[in-house]
């Protein structure tokens, strides 16, 4: 027998967006909400250890999911999104980065009206609490306390003065009004332990009448009655449930579980569903389309004198935001110093050393999530065609290059234990190189698409094109990716949506 639960909104996905949209519905006790997960809520030391995060990888708190083989590298990739409490906010790198201004004008000029810089800026400001920052762009009384490393490690101390010998200039806060620049940059660590979503917005709301939290829930479907979602059927521990919704459904499952959920609910490209055994329900082009993520590449570790000091912080506490090529409008580069060796399985690592981990942050390539079959246990086909599109693999030879001249400085002198073998290779080198060193950055976006074109797949205000009482809140609405780490900007589009859920188009002061 189906067990019934009933609420005025049903959240998909207890992860970064969902725990800010389902803390901000229940503030004022007007609604009820159900938050809906597939892991299960873990506070142990192996998520809230800075240091431990790449253990976590491949875990029964991962999706582990894996791409199809891509194209242009030859190899299948790990694609890590997190499976617990707080989603890949429990999981990731803890880097906090907005985003350059211009990314979001750009989703404005694009039609998404409401989300330029200026409109989204209070959303960003309303999440944090930043007393380091300038009081015009930084928040100062929000759940979460974003900050550079207490303590930096001393490579990574070294790194910002070798950034600055090889003449990029120093900047003092990356989500302040220039982006471009070496800095000690935001993390979420918070008195010595990771800082999410779930722990800043989530756990405080707990308690309150109207918030529930169903953990180890599978989604199978979402149910309709003709165009209007009304609910969501799961399975929690073994016993079928249904999650009944009074308003609406809100899916923050995030740019891999969104798309998929509404695909095996029948929601997408009607041929292409059909062809997977599941019966099309609403033909809408786009979803699944538009995939994108960020390339960082492993590999690029140079080996160290002998043993480096202890790991700290995040493994990563300080970056650089370049342009691949002068006069760019947007920066697309980011070469984060990891103090540890950072490599793909397939690649060698010295036992010592340290990374310099190259980021491609606005690729031209975009992929497509499809279904692989009607088992909602069957992970989706996930096709980013990495390196598809040659000026990205061009933008990161330039990457390579920069990081090795940084590497070549002086302050390195006194950890350098050998060169790097690409010092002085050619650019066939280099791109055969860059070829194998793709990673995934984790930034799965843009396979929900908001918009107003044919193949968008919400409208700006996130509502499913031509469905009603339901809406998609996270990554896989970015039109186009954020040229930084993505999870800051997915605290703001779960803050802005929780504004538009309760009939607010702008931020109230």
């Amino acid at each position: 027998m189906t067990r019934t639960l009933t609420h005025d909104y049903v959240v998909v996905g207890a992860g970064t967006a969902g725990c800010v949209v389902a803390a901000r519905l229940t503030e004022d006790g007007a609604r009820t909400v159900l938050l809906v997960e597939a892991g299960a809520p873990d506070s142990s030391p192996r998520i809230t250890t800075p240091h431990t995060w790449p253990a976590l990888h491949g875990t029964d708190v991962d999706w582990a999911f894996r791409t199809v083989r891509q194209r242009a590298t030859g190899h299948v990739h790990d694609i890590p999104r997190g499976r617990t409490v707080g989603g890949t906010g429990s999981t990731n790198a803890m880097a906090f980065l907005r985003g350059d201004p211009g990314d979001f004008d750009t989703w404005a000029r694009q039609g998404c009206t409401g989300w330029d810089y200026a409109s989204v800026l209070p959303y960003f400001r309303r999440s944090e609490t930043a007393p380091h920052g300038d009081a015009r762009y930084r928040g100062g009384s929000g759940p979460l306390r974003p900050a550079p490393s207490a303590s930096l490690h001393p490579l990574s101390r070294t790194y910002l003065e070798a950034a600055q010998e090889a003449g990029h200039p120093l900047t003092e806060d990356l989500n302040g009004p220039k982006l471009r620049g070496a800095s000690s940059h935001d993390l979420l660590i918070a008195d010595g332990r990771r800082q999410s979503t779930a722990t800043a917005y989530l756990e405080p709301a707990l308690g309150r009448p109207g918030l529930d939290l169903l953990p180890r829930a599978l989604v199978q479907r979402l149910t309709f009655d003709g165009d209007r979602c009304t609910g969501l059927d799961a399975v929690v521990d073994g016993e079928p449930v249904h999650c009944a919704a009074g308003t609406e459904v809100v899916l923050c499952a995030g740019a891999i579980g969104s798309p998929h959920l509404l695909l095996r609910s029948g929601v997408g490209p009607a041929e292409e569903i059909e062809r997977s055994g599941v019966k099309a329900l609403h033909d809408l082009p786009g979803v699944g389309r538009n995939l994108q993520d960020h390339i960082i590449l492993a590999g690029l570790t140079t080996p160290s004198r002998g043993p480096l000091p202890p790991p700290s912080g995040n493994l990563g506490e300080v970056t650089l935001l370049l342009d691949s090529e002068p006069g760019r409008a947007s920066v697309d580069l980011q070469i984060v110093f990891i103090h540890v060796p950072f490599t793909n399985p397939w690649q060698r690592a010295p036992e010592y050393g340290y990374t310099f981990g190259v980021g491609h942050m606005r690729p031209a390539s975009r992929g497509r999530l499809t279904l692989a079959s009607a088992d909602p246990e069957a992970p989706p086909l996930l096709d980013f065609r990495y390196l598809d599109q040659a000026q990205d693999l061009r933008a990161l030879v330039a990457g390579v290059r920069h990081a090795l001249e940084i590497g070549r400085t002086a302050p390195f002198d006194a950890w350098r234990g050998a060169e790097h073998p690409l010092v002085g290779a050619d650019d066939r080198a280099v791109e055969t190189f860059v070829r194998d060193a793709v990673q995934s950055y984790g930034h799965a976006a843009g396979s929900c698409r908001m918009g107003v074109d044919a193949l968008s797949v919400v409208d700006p205000h996130l509502r499913v094109h031509g469905l009603t009482g339901l809406r998609v809140a996270d990554a896989s609405i970015m039109p186009e990716i954020v040229s930084t780490n993505t999870n800051a900007a997915t605290v703001m589009i779960g803050e802005k949506a929780a504004d538009l859920l309760r009939g607010r188009d702008r931020a109230e002061s």
